[in-house]
């Protein structure tokens, strides 16, 4: 097998072993072909984000406030401890670089343009809002107004949330089981395709948000059952349509093989329709989650006496917009984490298609 030289003349025995490069040695290759320019700008894009959390602080402090900001220091606080909190990991990094590892300091200055951004965003809006009304108070609040309504109705949001979740997962999995089976059916067999692949035309072209009005002439007493199908219904779509495709479009010399060596219909549908097929479906549940996700928020806008669509009805009926906003970052927050944990669970089971060994 060919060794794989680094640039300092030595071989890895992970690269010997393997024929590959490790992740690190590829970033340690690029590294040094980097000129003390280029070092340098790396640097000065890694300490961005100090600087513009200064200048949020000096803003947010300096400035006076045109219109009311109920404990004014949430938002200072927060700021303050992010400034903080990414100053010492930057010096922590550092510390570690010298000491020859350079994860942590690889990651923030990947990281670095994204942070500096955000902290951009939220000194720029809180100017436009509290400071010099080029949003309009109250229908836009500022940061720290938005801050103080989830705190101050953190347990309702904290109920709300835990609703959505169990309603959307709930949804979701059941909805995930019910599209792998109908899926899988239909790519290994083609007479159940023949039945099944007209409905699913029909169903997968109709927005989430036309369902409410069927169900809620069906479903008028079981406003969370009604809630419940519309999020069933978006993940069974695709689903579906992601595992058929997957199962169907797999080289017909697999099954022949199989079926040489002795394999059962079984073995055939478990140990080489699924496995083959199983980037077509993980991508079939990330835009399943992201329907879910969309399609939570619609039913509980629908009528239903929970979740965090149910409280941003609630809240714009009363016209306190403070707390609408607050729920509409809890939601982007579930969303990302949610999204977050099935793409490592993505990246877990299908870990077996990266080229390049960590």
């Amino acid at each position: 097998m060919e060794k794989t030289p680094l640039k300092n003349g030595k071989y890895n025995e992970d690269a010997k072993s393997s024929g590959k490069l490790t992740r690190e040695q590829l970033l340690e290759l690029e590294e040094r072909d980097k000129t003390p320019r280029q070092k340098l700008f790396d640097k000065i894009i890694t300490a961005l984000p100090i600087l513009m959390a200064a200048i949020a602080l000096a803003e947010y402090l300096i400035l006076p406030d045109l219109n009311p900001n109920p404990m004014p220091h949430i938002y200072t606080c927060i700021m303050a401890g992010v400034l903080v909190v990414y100053t010492l990991s930057v010096l922590v990094g550092l510390f570690k670089e010298k000491n020859g590892d350079k994860k942590l300091i690889r990651k923030l200055r990947y990281s670095a343009p994204l942070y500096t951004v955000i902290l951009l965003i939220l000194t720029a809006y809180d100017y436009a809002t509290i400071k010099t009304n080029i949003f309009t108070y109250p229908l836009v609040p500022c940061v720290n107004n938005i801050l103080y309504a989830g705190y101050t109705d953190a347990a309702t949001l904290a109920n709300c949330a835990l609703h959505t979740l169990k309603l959307m997962f709930e949804g979701y999995a059941l909805g995930v089981i019910l599209g792998l089976i109908t899926g899988i059916t239909c790519g290994y067999s083609q007479k159940v395709n023949y039945w099944v692949d007209p409905i699913i035309k029909f169903l997968g072209p109709i927005p989430i948000s036309t369902w409410i009005p069927i169900i809620m002439v069906f479903m008028s007493g079981a406003l969370d059952l009604s809630a419940l199908f519309i999020i069933v219904i978006g993940v069974w779509t695709a689903v579906t349509n992601a595992s058929r495709a997957g199962v169907a479009n797999i080289d017909k010399a697999y099954f022949d093989a199989a079926k040489i060596l002795g394999a059962s219909e079984r073995q055939l549908i478990f140990k080489v329709a699924i496995p083959c097929a199983m980037p077509n479906i993980m991508a079939g549940m990330t835009q399943g989650m992201m329907t879910a996700c969309t399609a939570i928020m619609v039913a509980e806008m629908m009528g239903v006496k929970a979740g965090l669509g149910w409280y941003i009805t609630w809240v714009k009926s009363w016209a306190l917009y403070n707390s609408m906003f607050a729920s509409l970052i809890i939601i982007c927050l579930i969303f990302t984490f949610v999204t977050k944990l099935l793409n490592i669970v993505k990246k877990r089971v299908l870990r077996w298609q990266i080229g390049v060994t960590k």
